[in-house]
């Protein structure tokens, strides 16, 4: 690279971060408040849900110009996701065999704009593992190093549930929970005699106010499309607004990190190259420290990209595992019609953006083909209607329940079809596991040789295939669906997928939960990063993302990256002030 082709900007941050996601936005949020001077890098543009600019909630689903399609965002015109798996001019690709799709969000507060609020603390057996099982690798820290930290986020950014004292499913600092709809106590009565567990669920909404700058949720069931009240948790506005007012925070946006810098003389990181994808031009900006909070699959890009002639093999690589051990969480779903949830009374039914009951897991695994556990999530009930929803209908073959018992087809044309669909409107009930895979050293991504983004940045090879443990995981998944479809009374839509689409185990990648690309671990020879997600190799340089944890557990990730996120923001603070970095 020609330096004199750079701009290089004058002055010398305390820290720089790249990706203003959870780990970022946290970094950002828990750095400035300590009065550390911070840039903070993201590659899309900037949003704020109560901006009149971007606010989308409580449009009609005919208010889309495209009827809801997601030409233009992933999920739909209103959904907050700016970006997608496949992105014009950022290309990714795959080795022969392998099929993971990559999704990246191009905007203030990444993901966490449309991720579903499922918030989860890792239990004390998912940091140990390989301990116990054999299979995959131990963290380098345990519960009881990252409960304070836990604590500390559900009282900052708010969560509801319930506590009940299960192992696998560590209790928090709750607020409310909101009391569960007509399907849902349909499914808790079916768990109840299945000895399944179905209880309310944990998610970053605010049932109550808990301070001056955000409301309580109103119930509208829009979470996704960002939130006007500041009641649901986005990195953008819960994190990053806040740090921005402390003076200490230099925002930029369309900013795509190309690499980090690094001193030739000491090795250590000295600034970020960015290129400004509005002007296409390179800048260099100077920063004391280095974190990176990209995403997990970004930031061992960035890594990845990063040579020079002392890191050869890319920066903080000396192990070689960097891009090594990317998982994603297993997804796997079925839906049902259940008759007795037709011709009900029309009320709302919205609720909060989310289940308001889910199943943790139950089960022990060490009694099982397949060695990782999952958890159910729900949905169903009588909320707004999408653009053009048939809601399963096709599912029956085309026939439901006539007013006389007997089963008669569906619809046809004009009022038949619209009193069809008004009975059979709040009938419709799913449900899908998320579950844990076993890391594997086989699943990466690299740098391809060969191609590079429109910004002209190398991009992402990727290798992953599921493993037999993931399939079998599946296939109990599509059991446990069915029998609690059938306790219900309902009816199974479709045919129950078998061996030959994996038991309907969802593409790598489509869950978007990956991690592990630059795993912690106690020795520089198996891990990137030590316990404070540190570089081993280069001291000032951090990675915050979900790609420091050696694995995934049956939760969400979001909770874990927040609270590592804040341990490790401690630690900068500290390390810098015995200039130890």
């Amino acid at each position: 690279m020609n330096d004199v082709q750079i701009k290089k900007a004058a002055k010398v941050y305390d820290v720089i971060i790249v990706g203003s996601g959870a780990g970022g936005g946290m970094a950002a949020y828990q750095l400035s408040k300590a009065g550390a001077n911070v840039a903070l890098l993201e590659a899309g543009g900037y949003y704020d849900p109560a901006d009149a600019k971007y606010i989308t909630q409580l449009k009609w689903p005919y208010d889309s110009p495209r009827r809801g399609a997601g030409t233009t965002r992933a999920f739909g015109d209103f959904d907050a996701a700016w970006g997608g798996w496949e992105i014009e001019g950022e290309p990714y690709t795959n080795k022969p065999g392998s099929e993971f799709a990559w999704f990246r969000s191009r905007m203030l507060g990444g993901r966490t704009n449309h991720w579903g609020r499922i918030s989860l603390r890792f239990a004390p057996d998912d940091f140990k593992r390989k301990s116990m099982t054999g299979i995959g690798e131990d963290w380098p820290i345990g519960y009881d190093d990252i409960s304070p930290y836990y604590d500390k986020i559900d009282r900052l950014i708010g969560v509801f549930g319930s506590k009940e004292g299960l192992r696998n499913e560590p209790d928090g600092i709750f607020l409310p929970p909101p009391k569960p709809r007509l399907h849902e106590l349909m499914i808790k009565k079916a768990g109840t005699k299945l000895n399944i567990p179905v209880i309310p669920s944990r998610l970053s909404i605010l049932t109550q106010k808990i301070n001056d700058e955000r409301g309580a949720c109103f119930y509208c069931s829009q979470c996704g499309r960002g939130c006007m009240a500041y009641a649901d948790f986005s990195s953008s506005s819960v994190l990053v607004k806040p740090a921005i007012k402390t003076g200490n925070v230099t925002l930029i946006n369309n900013a795509m990190a190309r690499e980090v810098l690094t001193d030739a003389a000491t090795g250590k990181a000295s600034g970020v190259s960015y290129v400004n994808t509005l002007t296409l031009e390179e800048i260099a900006i100077q920063g004391k420290v280095v974190v990176l909070a990209a995403s997990a699959c970004e930031s061992s890009r960035i890594l990845l990209n990063s040579k020079s002639s002392r890191f050869s093999n890319g920066l903080a690589n000396s192990s070689g595992v960097v891009g090594k051990y990317l998982n994603d969480s297993t997804g796997a779903s079925r839906s049902a019609f259940v008759p007795s949830l037709m011709d009900r009374k029309r009320y709302n039914e919205d609720g909060v953006g989310g289940m308001h009951v889910f199943t943790p897991w139950w089960m022990d695994n060490s009694k099982l083909d397949f060695p990782r556990g999952y958890h159910i999530e729900y949905w169903g009930g009588m909320g707004m209607p999408a653009y053009g929803f048939g809601w399963g209908i096709e599912g029956l073959n085309g026939k439901i329940p006539g007013r006389d018992g007997k089963m008669k087809p569906a619809g046809g044309y004009g009022a038949g079809l619209k009193d069809d669909f008004r009975r059979f409107y709040g009938a419709y009930v799913g449900m899908a596991g998320r579950g844990e895979p076993v890391p594997l050293e086989s699943n990466y991504c690299e740098i391809d040789p060969n191609v590079v983004d429109k910004y002209g940045i190398p991009v992402l090879r990727f290798n992953y295939k599921w493993s037999e443990h993931e399939i079998k995981q599946a296939k109990h998944m599509q059991d446990t669906f069915e029998q609690i479809i059938h306790e219900m009374g309902g009816i199974a839509l479709g045919s129950k997928p078998g061996p030959e689409n994996n038991y309907g185990l969802a593409e790598p990648g489509k869950i978007i939960h990956e991690i592990g690309t630059v795993r912690m671990g106690s020795d520089p020879k198996t891990s990137a990063l030590n316990k404070f997600q540190q570089a081993h190799d280069v001291k000032n340089l951090f990675v915050v993302d979900a790609g420091a944890f050696p694995s995934q557990g049956d939760k969400n990730v979001t909770w874990t990256i927040l609270a590592c996120s804040m341990r490790t923001s401690d630690y900068i603070m500290e390390q810098a002030k015995q200039n130890n970095l």
